[in-house]
């Protein structure tokens, strides 16, 4: 009897305990601030698997700066605001709302409530803070620094309450909110301690404990192993649902495999090994086409990507460089029109025909057609055109000897050389393209390939070289990402770098049109504003954009949710929505 008693007094503690557990859970719930997000309603489960032709150097996200690590990275973290791989435009993410001071100097966000890192500890405002103490700090120099200082101060950010923040800019800042973006949050709860003691720069490199990596994405670390693969899994804490209020990400894994070339990495799509490939060539595009009949995987060609293949003259100042013979060439490259004939001699659709098989765009400015936001469609594409080059060599003096070649008002012989990398093939073709069209107007071109590292070098500390081919490409549309570029004391200023003030008249031009986009908050000035710097870019020729490279990629046919974008990663940006509609193997992975 008296057992019998201790099993219903049990019974009913067990009971009152539910009671007042389960109402305690109902609450936490509802105080959870999920995102909903539209699209496909998909299925649980399953491992998608990619290849990577390097690998990550880092999990940090404070300290990647190569691509395979960010595109690791970017799935096991979040942002307090989104842009839309798609529509290019910002939204919610874990702020859920923001309000913007009239004199677009204040940002205050509010944060979602309820939602915790991948590790199950809550996020808050005191990460926010400390997040931004991190990405500040001159002493780890990171990458993103550079876009948190406005009108020459750091960004402030204070506190108000546990899920209430305010960013204080020096000045108003046309693109803020896109700032946002680029900042993963990290965990307090982990990172301050070490970060205090000066240990930030050695935490979560590719030897640390999966347990020791906490982010608000939608995958965490799982499993690295090194020169084979890093293995991510779903994020159990994950703040977004399906319109079903399902919560995502509906996959269990993603697998990235280590290969060592880009043909590997197609072979291992073509077989069915992998459900995506990106970054690809023209010529394997082309090789892939053949097999997509079998319907096995789709591909597409996006378009004009956001990266620009370029040809520019050193017009460096190099009187305190020990330069004569780049020096005495430069009264060619100063001169317009020795630039526009260049440039009218340059064969764009030839090189979009015979070095990308017709998969790319040809470019006579630096903002290409993939950025809808923001090109200036009325600059004209002046057409390929020798007898135009010749006309406007003739004007600025120059002439032709009995010989065919090109001689300047002095009788000197035209020759240059053009520095271009040894490791990328499509440049070097393009660069031997412009050699050979060149030639028929009786200039002498030299291509010469070096190590990047060392090409790199030639440009920004020695200036020892008379031309170069280069590639920029922007990590978003708007125009503030390319500061650095159109800003006479801009760092990659190619043309000429390290001006302390402007030296020609539309340069100074260019530093006043970018500084005042930069501080409108009104769009359309903006776009009237940068639709100008455009017009002096195509009118001056700083540097001459040649092409654009297509974004080409391709998806298994059983990958759903799959919209590939311009923007990176341009497969994995909805990593969350994406899920295979079959239970399938994709190999032995």
């Amino acid at each position: 009897m008296a057992k019998l008693r201790r099993r219903i007094i049990l019974h009913l503690a067990l009971i009152a305990l539910a009671a007042i557990v389960v109402p305690a859970s109902a609450e936490a719930a509802q105080k959870e601030e999920l995102l909903a997000v539209s699209g496909e309603v998909g299925r649980l489960g399953g491992r998608l698997v990619l290849a990577q032709r390097s690998e990550p150097k880092t999990f940090n996200p404070v300290l990647a700066a190569d691509n395979a690590s960010r595109e690791i990275i970017h799935r096991m973290m979040a942002d307090l605001i989104h842009i839309n791989r798609e529509t290019h435009k910002t939204e919610p993410a874990l702020a859920k709302e923001w309000k913007v001071s009239r004199d677009g100097r204040r940002y205050t966000l509010r944060l979602r409530r309820g939602i915790r890192f991948s590790d199950g500890k809550p996020f808050d405002a005191e990460d926010v803070i400390f997040t931004f103490q991190v990405y500040l700090d001159e002493k780890l120099h990171p990458p993103q620094r550079d876009l948190l200082i406005i009108g020459g101060k750091p960004i402030t950010v204070r506190k108000v309450d546990s899920h209430t923040v305010v960013f204080e800019l020096a000045e108003p800042y046309g693109a803020g909110e896109r700032i946002f973006d680029s900042i993963t949050i990290l965990p307090r709860h982990i990172l301050e301690i070490p970060y205090r003691e000066g240990k930030f720069a050695s935490l979560w490199g590719l030897n640390a404990s999966p347990r020791e990596i906490a982010g608000l994405g939608a995958f965490r670390l799982k499993e690295y192993v090194p020169g084979q693969r890093v293995v991510l899994e779903k994020n159990p804490y994950y703040w977004k649902k399906d319109q079903k209020g399902q919560r995502l990400p509906y996959l269990d894994e993603i697998a990235f495999l280590q290969v060592p070339s880009e043909d590997a990495q197609v072979i291992r799509f073509q077989a069915g090994e992998t459900h995506l490939v990106s970054r690809i060539s023209a010529e394997n595009y082309g090789a892939l086409e053949r097999g997509q009949a079998q319907g096995q995987y789709q591909l597409h060609d996006l378009g004009a990507s956001l990266e620009y293949n370029f040809l520019f003259f050193n017009l460096n100042d190099l009187s305190k460089k020990n330069l004569p013979d780049v020096a005495a060439k430069q009264t060619w490259f100063r001169d317009v029109s020795f630039r526009r004939a260049v440039s009218a001699a340059i064969d764009r659709e030839g090189i979009v025909r015979l070095v990308y098989k017709g998969r790319a765009t040809p470019l006579w400015t630096h903002v290409t057609p993939g950025n809808k936001l923001w090109v200036n469609t009325s600059i004209s594409r002046e057409a390929y055109s020798l007898e135009r080059a010749r006309q406007l060599l003739r004007e600025a003096g120059f002439q032709w000897g009995a010989d065919g070649a090109l001689r300047d008002s002095a009788g000197k012989p035209v020759e240059f050389s053009v520095l271009t990398s040894a490791g990328n093939t499509q440049r070097l073709q393009i660069a031997t393209i412009i050699q050979e069209d060149l030639r028929k107007l009786g200039m002498k071109v030299q291509v010469v390939t070096l190590e990047f590292r060392a090409l790199i070098d030639r440009v920004f500390q020695t200036h020892n070289y008379e031309a170069c081919m280069l590639g920029l490409g922007s990590g978003d549309v708007d125009p503030t990402s390319e500061m650095n570029v159109w800003l006479s004391t801009g760092g990659t200023h190619l043309w000429n770098l390290g001006q302390p003030k402007p030296s020609t008249p539309w340069e100074a031009e260019m530093d006043r049109l970018m500084q005042q986009q930069m501080t409108s908050t009104s769009p359309a000035k903006r776009k009237r504003l940068y639709d100008r710097v455009q017009q002096i870019v195509a009118e001056q020729l700083p540097i001459l954009c040649i092409v654009s490279p297509n974004i080409l990629v391709g998806a298994s046919s059983n990958l759903g949710n799959f919209h590939p974008a311009i923007l990176d990663h341009y497969t994995l940006w909805n990593a969350e929505q994406l899920f295979l509609k079959r239970d399938v193997s994709s190999g032995n992975q």
